[in-house]
């Protein structure tokens, strides 16, 4: 239980102590036993995927179908919180937040490798770097940033917003879990693993990401300043960027995060808008309309595909590791969407969380992954050309791929800088540095959202679910978080700690079905009558 005094005030000295002491222990033998340890939980997230492939795949779905009920059922009139409770943030700063903190990273680096790896070869093409390998790369690339990633979120987020701020309970996973296992027991030795565990696998994830985000960012300034991407200076980035995040966690969720999040979107608008007019404009739209499409028409199929024939180790690099990503990310992610859902109700949390954010991503893609297809077909028929008019070798007459998958196939940080040169190259105008600079800036201001929402939801963690944790529990978990990074950056444990979180992901995913359990039982409660009053109300409401 968390302390009112003492070198403890306002945190849980179980859950804080030992959660820092696995986490510390973890880094050093990271940093130790690099190569055994990375060996050894590559071996175990390997078997973890290929033998529990089908749960995920099924778990992600059920969640998906089951929130979608929620939504369209009586049940979406609940209100998280009191009834007559208003939303805490603007609708469309609430949106920013859930978009900084889900998937603004990962969308700014796979948004062109990914559809170029897809495009290199994938099950569903007979062909690689051919129209029909393109239509899939994308269909492939919006099915893994679509609506299954952001309906793990958001269950967790339902669960932790339901119970905290309609039934009184505290902002942790623990409370949740009340219905099926009651508060007595979840006061004692279970509720202080279930945190440790959240603690541990957030805090992993962050840093994890923190670290390989960092290598991205070298790539930028190499290419803008020409600064070398060294180990040295990749560790000062991480640095300088802990010093923001710690400022800004400490500023509260209602000002720094929330204007971050604000700036994120803004100068995401601005990138998008450069791509939209300088790039192949109208191939990017008729690939976002087709694209959706494509998705809306195999979202099914793709969803229980389980490559049951073959049982290649493709499902297992892309969507099986995927979905296993996501469920790591989800107590993260999902304690952060609660944090800020704090009077909407469960129709709002659910429809805007997965609509919203998932048709944005899919322009997103559409945009950069779409203008980098083009440019690759471009280049196909440039050596075709060739090809006719001159006599090649046949080694010389293969295209094995134009400038973005060349560079993609060399080193994934490279291929968005590759794409504003191609744009640059096509185009005539000179906005490769200005937009190279500005993903680079972008980035920054992602990664710094990205960890200082995460420490925020260590310190709600640690503090037994307060909403303001003490100052000082934000200072300490956000020089953590760095630390961790730097670490294992240092040591060259990236890879290691990265496994081993695909790891936690199967204890996570129980957690996830478990609150699905817990939420459904809670909501049979709740009075029929009183649903139907908060759905009058709401319309007289909107009316008005």
């Amino acid at each position: 239980m968390r302390t009112d005094s003492g070198i403890f005030r306002g945190i849980d000295p179980t859950v804080t102590l030992i959660s820092k002491i696995l986490i510390i222990g973890f880094v050093i033998t990271c940093g130790v036993l690099a190569d055994k340890a990375g060996a050894l939980f590559s071996e175990i997230s390997t078997d973890i995927l290929h033998h529990f492939k089908w749960f995920y795949l099924a778990m992600a779905s059920g969640i998906l179908v089951f929130l979608i009920y929620l939504m369209l059922s009586r049940f979406g009139n609940i209100r998280l919180g009191k009834d007559n409770e208003k939303p805490e943030f603007s609708l469309g700063s609430w949106l920013s937040m859930l978009f900084s903190a889900g998937m603004g990273i990962g969308l700014l680096f796979w948004s062109v490798a990914e559809p170029m790896w897809h495009y290199a070869g994938n099950p569903f093409s007979e062909t690689s770097l051919s129209e029909e390998s393109a239509q899939t790369a994308m269909r492939v690339s919006f099915f893994h940033w679509g609506l299954h990633p952001w309906a793990l979120y958001i269950m967790t987020a339902l669960g932790l917003a339901y119970f905290s701020y309609r039934k009184g309970k505290p902002l942790t996973i623990r409370s949740a879990l009340i219905p099926l296992f009651g508060e007595q027991r979840l006061n004692g030795w279970l509720g202080h693993f279930v945190d440790i565990l959240i603690v541990a696998i957030t805090a992993f994830g962050i840093a994890t990401s923190f670290g390989l985000g960092v290598v991205q960012m070298s790539t930028g300034m190499e290419k803008l300043f020409g600064i070398e991407v060294s180990i040295t200076n990749q560790i000062i980035m991480i640095t300088v960027i802990s010093l923001i995040a710690i400022m800004s966690v400490m500023s509260g969720v209602g000002r720094g995060i929330r204007l971050l999040s604000v700036w994120n979107m803004v100068l995401s608008l601005v990138i998008l808008a450069g791509v939209l007019l300088f790039g192949p404009t109208r191939y990017i739209l008729h690939t976002y309309l087709e694209g959706t499409a494509d998705y809306a028409q195999n979202i099914i199929g793709l969803s229980l595909w389980s490559d049951a024939q073959k049982d290649s180790q493709w499902q297992n690099w892309w969507t099986a590791f995927y979905w296993a990503w996501w469920l790591t990310w989800a107590p993260f992610v999902g304690m952060f969407i609660a944090r800020v859902s704090r009077g909407r109700t469960i129709r709002e949390l659910v429809g805007g969380a997965l609509l919203a954010p998932t048709l944005f991503g899919f322009f997103w893609i559409a945009s950069f992954g779409g203008a980098a297809l083009k440019y690759e077909h471009d280049d196909r028929a440039a050596h075709q050309a060739q090809v006719e008019t001159q006599q090649l070798t046949d080694d010389a007459a293969k295209f094995e791929g134009g400038a973005i998958l060349t560079a993609t196939k060399a080193d994934s940080t490279q291929a968005i800088f590759t794409l504003f040169d191609k744009i640059e190259e096509h185009s005539g105008a000179n906005v490769s540095t200005v937009l190279s600079a500005l993903a680079t800036l972008l980035l920054v201001t992602y990664f710094v959202t990205s960890a200082d929402s995460g420490t925020l939801v260590l310190c709600t963690l640690s503090s037994r679910g307060s909403l303001e944790p003490p100052q000082a529990s934000r200072v300490i978990w956000g020089i953590m978080v760095g630390a961790i990074a730097a670490g294992l950056l240092w040591a060259g444990g990236l890879k290691t700690v990265q496994t081993a979180t695909i790891c936690a992901a199967l204890p996570a995913a129980m957690l996830v079905i478990l609150m699905a359990l817990s939420i459904q039982r809670a909501l049979r409660d709740e009075p029929i009558a009183q649903l139907h009053r908060v759905a009058e109300e709401d319309a007289t409401t909107a009316a008005v």
